[in-house]
């Protein structure tokens, strides 16, 4: 007798687990947030040509050792912080650099190839993030694995940019000023087309490419030679300055945490406390006041009238839903606030 066949349990397969965080570990994206960004690819710039120039060894070693450094000190935080994730960023920048001039400097491949191949990959990786995770907003950043996909999507629109901006003022000879032009112009589209309802997430990331050849043209216009078409103040200035500036950005930001999310939503809320608070107490002077001069010369209540006990009102909330009264509310609420993305999902 041939024994019949027992039906098995398929095994569960490895069930993916990632880092969590309590809020999401970029920076609210305000004007301090595109300034300091800009500020970040002409340093980049500047300074891999500087770094170039002076040693390859000591090149290598300061951009791939700092981008390398950088980011593990980034990834094993659990919260958001100026100081590190800007220095990240400025580090990606330089990185990001170096790999965009190295086809063009060692295969002699035209920059307009580079951009084209850049374009792709992070096209490829968009989608890749997006399929994965469902979203590729900013305010979502709240997991070890998107962190991952925003940080390798922050590298490629480094080199993107780089390229594009090296094609417009190489390649297509419009020189550094006039890529500016074209390239100020271009990131503005963005702005434009979110104004008038586009996607929030695309627009942002739009924009966010198109920082880096504006930053470096700049950059670049300033640091090169009159010959060249620049104002000649060469690379090791233009980053040194750059390098100032972005030390007082960031320490700007490191003690007001201007940038933090939900930092302007707890400000706002507390403001609203504070004119309900003096509203409330110019109401119980007036209500004292009144029955003072009621009660006669002496102050007191007339004996004909007895006195009312006065029964507390509930708590109205107010127009945007939230109970007008106690810093704990305003806590709740901005915490709240600081976890919701603000911005539309793909």
């Amino acid at each position: 007798m041939t024994p019949r066949a027992t039906a098995t349990a398929p095994t569960p397969g490895p069930v993916r687990r990632t880092r969590t965080f309590a809020a999401p570990k970029v920076p609210d994206v305000l004007v301090a947030f595109w300034v300091v960004k800009l500020l970040t690819t002409g340093i980049g710039e500047t300074a891999s040509d500087f770094l170039g120039t002076w040693n390859l060894v000591a090149a290598g070693v300061i951009g791939i050792g700092g981008f390398a450094a950088a980011l593990w000190w980034q990834l094993r935080s659990s919260s958001y912080h100026p100081l590190r994730y800007w220095v990240t960023v400025l580090m990606v920048a330089l990185f990001g650099t170096m790999i965009a001039d190295g086809p063009h400097v060692a295969l002699g491949s035209p920059y307009y190839v580079d951009s084209a191949i850049y374009l792709v990959l992070l096209c490829g990786l968009l989608v890749w993030w997006r399929r994965s995770e469902g979203t590729l907003s900013v305010h979502s950043i709240t997991t070890a694995r998107r962190e991952r996909f925003y940080w390798g999507t922050v590298l490629l629109t480094f080199g993107l940019g780089t390229a594009l901006g090296d094609t417009t003022a190489t390649n297509l000879h419009m020189g550094y000023w006039w890529s500016v032009v074209l390239f100020g112009v271009l990131i503005l589209v963005p702005l434009l087309a979110w104004r008038l309802g586009a996607n929030a997430v695309a627009c942002f990331w739009a924009s966010y490419s198109l920082t880096r050849p504006l930053g470096a043209s700049v950059a670049d216009g300033l640091a090169v030679s009159r010959h060249h078409g620049g104002l000649g103040w060469t690379t090791g200035t233009v980053t040194l300055l750059g390098l100032a500036l972005f030390v007082l950005l960031v320490a700007y930001l490191v003690v007001t945490h201007n940038d933090e999310e939900g930092h302007h939503a707890v400000h706002g809320l507390r403001a609203e406390h504070d004119v309900a608070r003096d509203a409330s107490a110019a109401r119980s002077a007036g209500s004292a006041g009144s029955a003072g001069s009621a009660g006669g010369p002496a102050g007191r209540a007339s004996p004909s009238r007895a006195p009312r006990t006065r029964r507390s009102a509930p708590r109205q909330p107010d127009q945007e839903g939230r109970a007008v009264g106690g810093l704990r509310d305003i806590d709740v609420a901005a915490e709240r606030a600081s976890h919701a993305p603000r911005d539309a999902e793909t």
